[in-house]
């Protein structure tokens, strides 16, 4: 006798439909490297919200009219904890004048804190920061006579990731560049939410080649009007005959 295999259908009408839930206060991780692979619904959709007290984890801060430097501009943002932040103007005078929390941490130990929330690994060490004002107030160890920094696993009430492709059931497949920070991402938040440029039905995706599986995710949609706008762009003078 056949056995038949029931998946759970996890989509969700739209973005707004998807951050329905998100409370003012909340911790978000957000997915993306600079604007590349950025949930841009999602942050849409939060801002048309107004929701407010934001704690951000990303690896980046956007810039100014784009990504979460949108968040930034209408104060719903907090607290940034994140790896680089160079592009946004509004950000570093929020910091300078003492509007925003910001916790700036080592792009791989960023990363690393993500994945260790993900895999349910409380702390790590790491050298990176050590004898810096990254290790003020934490504790070190010495191994085979290095000095090593312990780090927190960091985790979210909600990650928000992009993805190229997914399924009804929530497998997300990346493309190129835009799978930054995105997978590890999706195992770290309590509720995950995945927006996709295609959503399909189940058994239309190479299991070879998910990037996320299924029981990462919570909520799925097909996002629409992606700019995917270029962060710095650079034109040669130089005719190439």
């Amino acid at each position: 006798m056949a056995k038949h295999i029931f998946m759970i259908d996890k989509r969700v009408a739209n973005a707004i439909e998807a951050t329905h839930d998100i409370p003012n206060g909340a911790k978000l991780m957000i997915g993306g490297f600079g604007l590349c692979g950025i949930p841009e619904n999602c942050i849409a959709a939060i801002l048309q919200k107004g929701i407010t007290g934001l704690t951000c984890i990303s690896n980046n801060a956007g810039v100014d009219d784009f990504g979460i430097g949108l968040l930034l501009k209408t104060k719903q943002v907090k607290k940034m904890i994140s790896s680089y932040v160079g592009e946004n103007a509004e950000f570093e005078r929020q910091l300078l004048s003492g509007e925003l929390e910001v916790e700036l941490i080592p792009q791989g130990t960023l990363a690393e804190r993500v994945r260790a929330g993900g895999a349910g690994i409380p702390a790590f060490f790491t050298p990176a920061g050590v004898g810096t004002e990254v290790a003020d107030g934490k504790e070190t160890r010495v191994f085979d006579g290095k000095t090593y920094l312990m780090e927190r696993w960091l985790r979210a009430d909600f990650s928000i990731v992009k993805a190229w492709k997914g399924d009804t059931s929530g497998n997300l497949v990346y493309k190129g560049t835009a799978r930054n920070f995105n997978p590890m991402m999706a195992t770290a938040g309590t509720i995950t939410i995945a927006e996709v440029e295609e959503l399909v039905e189940v058994g239309q995706l190479d299991p070879n080649h998910i990037h996320t599986p299924g029981i990462f995710v919570h909520r799925i949609f097909q996002g629409s009007n992606y700019e995917k706008r270029i962060e710095q762009r650079t034109i040669s003078n130089s005719v190439i005959r």
